[in-house]
């Protein structure tokens, strides 16, 4: 790349850059209020320990399709394209594991969820949808700078 020439790269890289989403999904966009319990995929959580473990934690949901909308996704399927009435379940299901996910976390006394996992599933043209981590308890390591950042 040559000095002073901007990168030809949709995204900086930068911290508090944020991934596209489309206006149709803007209020799905991967965020669901956790209530100051830390989730995280990864197995720690960087200035902070682990203090105890609490356990595994599910957020289990079932997802029925509205006929009318399959129908017409079928159709839609057949040209081609997303599917945005599934994609948009999918969002409102995923959001709903988390949910659970931290209201269990809560239950047990814990403040963070590690390894925080997705599956999914159909169940006779229903979408099931599984969220499960573990639920720690977690405290902020002295001097350490590093800040969960959805807190």
């Amino acid at each position: 790349m040559e000095s002073g020439r901007k990168s030809d790269t949709k995204s900086d890289n930068k911290p508090g850059n944020v991934a596209h989403v489309p206006p149709q999904l803007s209020d799905l966009h991967c965020f669901t209020e956790t209530e100051g319990v830390i989730t995280t995929t990864m197995f720690d959580i960087p200035g902070y320990r682990i203090v105890r473990v609490l356990g595994v934690v599910y957020g289990l949901t079932v997802r029925s399709r509205n006929w009318a909308a399959g129908l017409g996704m079928v159709l839609k399927s057949i040209a081609g394209g997303e599917l945005r009435w599934f994609t948009s379940m999918l969002y409102n299901g995923r959001n709903d594991a988390i949910s659970r996910v931290v209201a269990e976390t809560k239950q047990r006394g814990g403040n963070a969820v590690v390894c925080l996992r997705f599956d999914s599933g159909n169940l006779e043209g229903f979408a099931q949808l599984c969220g499960y981590g573990t639920a720690c308890v977690v405290e902020k390591i002295e001097g350490s700078d590093a800040v969960a950042t959805q807190l």
